[in-house]
C-alpha cells in the first residue's frame, strides 16, 4: 500500500472474484490523528485513501507488478454518503465491489489500469469511487523523471507560515497545507515533508493525496464553512515538485443537482497545470 506506518493501512483482506473483478474489506478507525471527523462522520479523505490504498494492493498481488515499482495516479475520484459515515461504536468495516477496466500491458507486464468500486457499509451502499494509475520500473522512472528534474535530487522550500487552521477546517497549524498569498481564493501549497501522515515515507514529488487535501482546505476557506466533502475528484496532469511554489486556486461551480456546494480547486506550477479537482460539500450533520 507504498505505507511505511502499519497504522496508516487501512486494508484488511482481498478476494479474487474473476481476472476484472475483486473484493476488498477495508476498516476505517473511530478516530484519526490527520484525517479527523467532521460532524461526527468519517472524513471522505479516508475514503480516497482506501480507493488509492486498493488500486496498488491489487496491482501487487493480482497484477504481479512488482514491489519497488513506482505507481503515478492519474485520477481519483469518490462519491460518498455522509449518512453512512458516522463514527459508530466500533471501527467502520467497508466492502469495496472492484471491477477493473482499460488493463495495459508492456508485454507481459502491467502498465496501468484503471478501476471503479462500489463501497458498502453494513450492507448498504456507503459511496463510490474510482481511479486511473500507471506504473514503472524503477528504472523507467528515473529515465522519466530526469527528464523533468535532471539530475538534482528535489528538496522542499522553506516551510511557509500556515493560514490560520479555524479558516481551512483544521485545529494545528502542522496540518495545514495552505499558506496565504495576497491575492484573492488563492493560496501557496504549503509542503512539509515532515509531516507524519502527509509524507509518510521519503518521496521527490508532492503525493497525491496533499494535492486533494489542499483541495479540501481550499474549500473550506472559499465556502467559510468546513461541511463534508461527499464528492471529491482528481486529476493530476504532472508531477508536482517539492522545490518549486504551487498556486491553489479556487472559484464556484454551480450547485450540485441536491443543492450542496461545489468548487473548482487548480494547483499550478511556474503557470502550467498540475492538478485539478472538483470538491462537493455537504454541511456538517447532513
Amino acid at each position: 500500500m507504498h505505507r511505511a506506518s502499519l497504522a496508516e493501512v487501512l486494508l484488511t483482506d482481498w478476494e479474487r472474484v474473476d481476472d476484472e473483478h475483486f473484493t476488498v474489506t477495508a476498516q476505517l478507525p473511530r478516530q484519526h490523528s490527520f484525517f479527523a471527523t467532521v460532524g461526527g462522520c468519517h472524513d471522505p479523505l479516508l475514503i480516497a485513501e482506501t480507493i488509492r490504498q486498493a488500486g496498488i494492493l491489487l496491482a501487487h498481488t493480482e497484477f504481479a507488478v512488482p514491489l519497488g515499482h513506482q505507481f503515478l495516479m492519474q485520477d481519483l475520484s469518490i462519491d460518498a454518503s455522509s449518512e453512512h459515515l458516522p463514527v459508530g461504536a466500533a471501527p467502520a468495516s467497508l466492502e469495496l465491489d472492484i471491477t477493473c477496466s482499460d488493463i495495459k500491458r508492456r508485454g507481459t507486464k502491467l502498465s496501468g489500469l484503471h478501476f471503479e468500486a462500489v463501497i458498502h457499509r453494513d450492507g448498504e451502499v456507503a459511496g463510490t469511487g474510482a481511479a486511473t494509475f500507471t506504473c514503472a520500473s524503477p528504472a523507467v522512472y528515473r529515465r522519466v523523471r530526469s527528464a523533468s528534474i535532471g539530475d538534482r535530487v528535489p528538496a522542499a522550500l522553506p516551510l511557509t507560515s500556515p493560514s490560520a487552521p479555524q479558516d481551512v477546517g483544521r485545529l494545528s497549524p502542522t496540518d495545514v497545507v495552505l499558506s496565504p498569498v495576497p491575492m484573492p481564493d488563492c493560496w501557496q501549497l504549503r509542503v512539509d515533508t515532515r509531516h507524519p501522515v502527509l509524507f509518510d515515507h521519503p518521496v521527490d514529488h508532492v503525493p497525491g493525496m496533499v494535492l486533494l487535501e489542499a483541495a479540501r482546505q481550499a474549500a473550506v476557506a472559499f465556502l467559510g464553512h468546513p461541511g463534508i466533502p461527499v464528492g471529491l475528484t482528481g486529476e493530476f496532469t504532472r508531477y508536482a515538485e517539492l522545490d518549486a511554489p504551487c498556486l491553489i486556486s479556487v472559484c464556484a461551480l454551480p450547485e450540485a443537482a441536491d443543492g450542496r456546494d461545489r468548487v473548482l480547486v487548480t494547483g499550478r506550477q511556474s503557470d502550467r497545470l498540475v492538478f485539478s479537482s472538483t470538491v462537493t460539500v455537504a454541511p456538517a450533520g447532513v
